[in-house]
């Protein structure tokens, strides 16, 4: 059974929109369209300025996402300014996750591969990210953000065999599929490590509309959700490219996706 606190959405999705047209993202009207769509939080860095709009819409904090070179030795993260005033932030606000993504080596347009010593790397630095906020009341959890198998199969070895018990999983079924993973297969296999989610459909290497269509079977996904037991948020990551050809919205998207999701559980 699934007893989820809710959903929630990141805003990455919704600032491409504005993104498409040359214009600056326009954060109040974003939170209050989310807020209309039917979504209970956001996931971003809760400073005072966009806890104060969340509040506004009605909107609490489910957690924060933080990019970081995790390959890379622990003392060039600078975790004391880099995620440390995040987790504070987000713990204050309420907010239960903080999802770390191992950021790609090499950059975004063209990922290198990541060696075994880098995997063990990027273990031990959650490790001692999740020491370091002990005590906050946070759920840590690595995003899975690569988009091939070699280094998509590398960071969960980082959190299954390197890291320790207190670091877990947030699934982005999106991703996943990209880099050939099964996120049914995930849930099942690491029952006890599913922290949270980043939900979103594809259709090979590009985003569906909304997460009724697509590649991945959602109801299945829903169903291995429930079968762990899993209790937090369902958190989106909807994303409108060329290649989506969507007929409405975001906004609608995200609608149909909340009405979509509640029907399983």
């Amino acid at each position: 059974m699934i007893t989820s606190k809710g959903f929630s959405t990141g805003l990455y999705g919704y600032q491409v929109e504005y993104w498409k047209n040359s214009q600056d993202p326009n954060l109040d009207e974003i939170l209050r369209t989310v807020a209309e769509a039917g979504m209970n939080a956001v996931e971003l860095d809760p400073t005072p300025d966009m806890l104060e709009l969340a509040n506004k819409h009605g909107l609490a904090i489910s957690g924060a996402y933080v990019g970081l070179q995790l390959h890379e030795p622990f003392e060039t993260l600078n975790i004391e300014e880099t995620v440390v005033p995040v987790a504070k932030r987000v713990a204050a606000a309420g907010g239960t996750d903080l999802v770390i993504n191992a950021d790609p080596k090499g950059g975004w347009n063209e990922p290198q591969p990541k060696t075994e010593e880098e995997f063990k790397q990027i273990g031990d630095n959650l490790s001692r990210i999740a020491s370091a906020v002990s005590g906050l009341g946070l759920k840590v959890s690595l995003h899975n953000h690569a988009s091939d198998k070699h280094n998509a199969d590398g960071d969960l070895r980082a959190v299954i065999d390197y890291a320790s018990k207190e670091v877990g999983l947030c699934v982005d079924t999106g991703w996943a599929h990209v880099a050939g993973l099964d996120p049914v297969e995930l849930l099942r296999a690491y029952p006890d490590r599913i922290y949270a989610f980043h939900f979103r459909n594809q259709f090979g290497r590009v985003p569906s509309e909304d997460l009724t269509v697509g590649e991945i079977d959602m109801k299945q996904v829903m169903q291995a959700a429930s079968d762990i037991g899993y209790n937090g948020w369902l958190t989106f990551e909807l994303l409108h490219e060329e290649g989506t050809g969507a007929k409405g919205t975001l906004a609608e998207a995200t609608a149909s996706s909340v009405a979509f999701l509640k029907s399983f559980i």
